[in-house]
């Protein structure tokens, strides 16, 4: 399988074979306004579902775009996703790696019961603590993004 062309034998060259198109949802149907993620709700009447968006599909059943600055929300859904990412990555290296001096105070408690051991110890409420401060910071960059015209920022750049 891994021998070098010159070793093989040579084969006449075939032709691909075609295979059925992969149907998807309403195939061929414009995107952007229109579709409507909820058929009987109808899209949200916001300026933030113009058709413009990647990936617009009209959900906003609460309307919660109408109400708060899409700059915000698109920064809270990345950063949401990035801890979200590093959550999974932390809940598998715990479980496969040992950590210098984790051993001593958190024991051999692996992935829910870790949570657990590490409230009793105190260790939750100093990563809130700093985690919080670390917000702040981030906040006041989300402020000076959403109020200011002239800030050239984009949601999620930090740098």
């Amino acid at each position: 399988a891994f021998a070098p062309g010159a070793m093989l034998p040579a084969t006449a060259r075939r032709t691909p074979a075609t295979s059925t198109k992969m149907q998807l949802w309403d195939d061929g149907k414009s995107q952007g306004t229109g579709v409507t993620a909820i058929p009987f709700a109808g899209r949200p009447e916001t300026p933030a579902f113009d058709g413009t968006w990647v990936g617009d599909t009209g959900f906003d059943p609460l309307c919660i775009s109408g109400n708060l600055d899409m700059k915000f929300l698109r920064e809270a859904e990345l950063k949401h996703c990035r801890v979200a990412m590093l959550a999974t990555a932390g809940a598998i290296a715990q479980d496969l790696f040992s950590f210098p001096g984790a051993k001593a105070v958190l024991g051999d408690a692996k992935m829910t019961a870790l949570h657990d051991v590490a409230v009793s110890k105190g260790s939750m409420g100093q990563m809130l603590f700093w985690i919080g401060i670390f917000e702040l910071f981030g906040g006041v960059a989300i402020v000076q993004m959403c109020t200011d015209e002239t800030n050239t920022r984009k949601p999620g750049d930090f740098g």
